[in-house]
This record gives C-alpha cells, sequence and structure tokens, in this order.
C-alpha cells in the first residue's frame, strides 16, 4: 500500500433487499423489460426511477446507448438501516434489458463518463457502475468510519443489484481491476447467489498482513537483472542526494500549496515516494521501458528528480494527494492490509522504512486492524469459487500474492498474462487462455453462440471495437495503490 498502498494499487447480509431507500417489491411496479429507444412502452429511464431511492443526476448521450448518472439511497449502516442514510453515486450504460449486464467496481471513485470495461465488450451487455463508499460524494455525513468495510460495500453492491435485475433479468457478471477486483471477490463471497460469474482483474490478495516475503521474493526477480539494478541504483542515488532533492520538493510544494500535516513532515514523504519508486515503475510501466530509465551515477539531481517525480509522483504523500484516496488507506490498515517490502539495496540510507497506512490517514480518524478478514475471503476461494476467473500480469507487483483456486472450486480459473503489468487483462492472455476466458464470460453470461460452446477456440467479443467507449482508465497515479 503506500505501501504499496496506495495498494490496494481495486472493495452483508442482514439487509439486502430493504432499508432505507425502500428498495422492495414496489419496484416491480417499473414496467418489465423494455429496449432503449423511444418505441419503448415505458422509458427506461422511468423505470429506474421508479425505483424508490433513485434519483438522476445527469443522461450523456452515446451512440447506441443511453448513459445514466444516478444517485442511489442506501443505508449507511446495513446492520442498523434505522440509522440513517447516504447517496451512492452509480453510472448505467443502458444498451438493451434483453442483453445481460456487468457490475462494474473500480473500488474507489465511479468515472462519470461512458465507459465499458472488457467483459461488456464481450458480451455485448448493460454495464452498472457503483462508487465505492465514503468515495465523495458517496460518503455519509457525518463520516462514521468503522462503517467502511467489505461488508457493508458488498451490501451496498447487493442492494443496488437488487433493485436493477428487476429491469435487467438476464445474467449479470461482477468486474473491477485492482482494488475492484478485490471488490468483485468480496461481493461474490458475502452474496454468492447474487452474479453469474466474476472476472476479477490483478487483484491483491494479502492474506497475512504480517507475512510479506512473496513481494520481496517477487521484486529480486522480476523483469532482467539490468533493469532491476538501474531501479535500484536510483533509490540509492535520491536518498544519497536526499538535501538537494528535498530543496527542490520544498520549493515544488510551495509552488503547488502541497502541505504534510497526515503524514507528519516534508522528510517522510519525500522517503515514501523514493521508497515506491521500483514498484511503481513495474504496476506501470514495461521492462522495456527501462530503457528510458537514467543511470543513476551519471544522472544529475534534476534528472533524478524528474524519473523518480514521473514514476512515483513527489504530490503523492502531500496532504492534496492523499485526501482523495483516504477511503482507501483506512481500509488497508483495517481490513486489507497492505505490502511491507524491505529493498536490502536501501540499507543505512532509510529513516522510516516502509511507512504504515496509519501515516496516511488523518489522526482524528480511529483505525484498528481486524486480522483475519482476508484469510476468510482467501479460504472462501479456495473452497467454494464457481464462475471465478482471476487475471493477472507476470510483472505486476500486486499479483505476487494472488488469488488460489482449490479443490472446491468449480468451473473457475487463474491466468497469468506474460510480460503485462497491473493492466491485464483476457486480450492479454496467451492465446489459448485468451480464447476459453472469453468463451467462459460468454458462457456465463448466457450468451455463447453454439458454436463457441462446442469449440472455445472460437470465441470472441460481441461488441464492435470502440476507442472511446473501450478506454481503459488506468491512469498512472502519483501513489502507490492498487
Amino acid at each position: 500500500m503506500h505501501k504499496p498502498l496506495r495498494w490496494l494499487l481495486a472493495c452483508v447480509v442482514l439487509i439486502g433487499t430493504t432499508g432505507a431507500a425502500g428498495v422492495t417489491a414496489q419496484a416491480a411496479t417499473a414496467a418489465g423489460p423494455a429496449a432503449a429507444g423511444p418505441t419503448a412502452a415505458t422509458d427506461i429511464k422511468d423505470q429506474i426511477l421508479a425505483i424508490p431511492g433513485m434519483s438522476i443526476v445527469e443522461e450523456k448521450p452515446y451512440p447506441g446507448y443511453r448513459f445514466f448518472v444516478l444517485n442511489y439511497e442506501q443505508p449507511v449502516d446495513h446492520r442498523q438501516p434505522w440509522k440513517g442514510t447516504f447517496k451512492q453515486r452509480l453510472t448505467l450504460l443502458h444498451k438493451d434489458t434483453s442483453r445481460p449486464t456487468v457490475f462494474f467496481t473500480s473500488g474507489y471513485n465511479v468515472n462519470t463518463s461512458p465507459r465499458r470495461s472488457e467483459p461488456t465488450t464481450i458480451v455485448d451487455g448493460n454495464q452498472v457502475s457503483l462508487e465505492y463508499r465514503f468515495f465523495t460524494p458517496s460518503r455519509p455525513d457525518p463520516a462514521n468510519w468503522s462503517n467502511l468495510d467489505i461488508w457493508q460495500a458488498a451490501s451496498d453492491q447487493h442492494r443496488v443489484f437488487t433493485a436493477l435485475k428487476k429491469l435487467y433479468p438476464k445474467n449479470w457478471l461482477a468486474t473491477g481491476g485492482s482494488k475492484g477486483g478485490m471488490t468483485a471477490t468480496y461481493y461474490e463471497r458475502y452474496y454468492p447467489r447474487d452474479m453469474d460469474g466474476v472476472v476479477a482483474y490483478v487483484a491483491p490478495n494479502d492474506v497475512v498482513n504480517k507475512e510479506d516475503s512473496a513481494y520481496d521474493r517477487f521484486l529480486s526477480k522480476v523483469g532482467t537483472k539490468e533493469c532491476r539494478d538501474k531501479l535500484n541504483g536510483i533509490q540509492r542515488e535520491a536518498l544519497l542526494r536526499r538535501e538537494p532533492l528535498e530543496a527542490t520538493y520544498a520549493t515544488a510544494a510551495a509552488q503547488n500549496g502541497w502541505t504534510f500535516t497526515t503524514v507528519g513532515n516534508l522528510d517522510k514523504a519525500f522517503e515514501a515516494v523514493v521508497l515506491d519508486y521500483t514498484w511503481s515503475f513495474w504496476q506501470y510501466s514495461l521492462l522495456s521501458d527501462c530503457a528510458g530509465i537514467p543511470t543513476a551515477a551519471t544522472a544529475s539531481d534534476q534528472e533524478i528528480w524528474d524519473t523518480v517525480n514521473t514514476i512515483s509522483g513527489f504530490s503523492a504523500y502531500a496532504d492534496q494527494g492523499l485526501e482523495t484516496y483516504t477511503p482507501y488507506y483506512y481500509q488497508a490498515g483495517t481490513q486489507l492490509g497492505s505490502p511491507d517490502i524491505k529493498q536490502p539495496h536501501l540499507a543505512g540510507l532509510t529513516r522510516y522504512g516502509y511507512q504504515p497506512p496509519r501515516n496516511f490517514v488523518p489522526r482524528d480518524i480511529p483505525m484498528t486492524f481486524q486480522p483475519g478478514v482476508m484469510a476468510d475471503v482467501d479460504n472462501w476461494v479456495r473452497n467454494n469459487a464457481q464462475h471465478m476467473l482471476f487475471v493477472y500480469g507476470q510483472n505486476d507487483p500486486w499479483g505476487a500474492e494472488p488469488f488460489h483456486i482449490g479443490y472446491g472450486a468449480r468451473d473457475s480459473y487463474v491466468m497469468i498474462a506474460p510480460g503485462a503489468n497491473h493492466g491485464a487483462n483476457v486480450a492479454k492472455l496467451q492465446e489459448g487462455e485468451s480464447k476459453l476466458a472469453t468463451a467462459k464470460i460468454l458462457q456465463w453470461a448466457g450468451v455463447a453462440p453454439a458454436a463457441v460452446q462446442a469449440d472455445p477456440n472460437k470465441a470472441a467479443p460481441l461488441a464492435r471495437a470502440d476507442a472511446q467507449l473501450d478506454k481503459r482508465d488506468l491512469e498512472r497515479e502519483p501513489q502507490l495503490r492498487p
């Protein structure tokens, strides 16, 4: 998390179908399946707004679809729904109620521009995208942070699904990348009867928070020795030149209005950014990008600053960089866990080591780690996974502790995209696995053509590619998070 925390680096039972928003059978008053377009007996927007607790923020046009930005009233605490509600933001990319629906989560804020995840393209379906609770504006006021946990978030999804399933009766798949892949997995663990399949991309699985040797082993072998040495050299040189680089940092902070109240001071923030450098490189870059890394011994101070700023981002641990991701760091320090790597090549040069999530959350927010939560999820996946696909990138540090499928799992898979980073997906898998994964997604969604059912090698996405709609919003963040 910052440890690559920033991780993860994108996360219920008692009150799933009722509660503050009053999602009950009243939603059935929204007429049955209706296709998009003016000829529909009842416009889909009217059907959506007939759901108790649902309101529209705006509708944005997109060819072949209807795209809505919505708010849905949710209980602050699903165990005690009478204790208040908050509005949770979501979007709906509507194609046709006769098509399957993909439930997408990033684990963070929701993108309010039309987007289509890879499974949505594969099945040519609708997509519901939900903002994670406590990410603004989907935050209760006042915010009781004890209500931010993976069960509450899964219950949010369950209530949204229960409300919309009446309008979209075909098969549903859950998906997401990174923290969103984790979120989709946790949802399946707590509500295994909701979805017909799960596609979790690059989902970290930090089962035992205090045991992180897998990350050390990964970073000692990833890529080539030449590239690893080059990256390690930049880190060492940055710490050796701490004084001039921190002077540059202070100037940048003054120019940009950065402050360091949460982390403590500029020195702590500086070291945190430098320690993230190698992890962040492998998370977002490819082995071929190593050619663009300067040689530490001959690099100027400005070159060292520029490469660390480009890869890690010096705004990351400023208050202004941390504020948006307070909910993530809170979860990392209470349930999700966070990697702690040793980096022996920096021995004698560090003052703080890898700092814990507690250092990146304002002190007025109480935090207590709950051991056993991730182990429970891991055990459930190993023994109960059904129709689940986990996709990882070979060179992505977040995949050093992946989910595993055990003997109790059924029709579930873990696949690794060769040479890929944190942007790994089905299309980047080896051809045979890519075809199998595509075929499974089509089958789970209930739309696999007969030819694909007979021969998975004939599987292909049902929707035509759309450069704008299919744009992956895996932008480099100035923080090391999943």
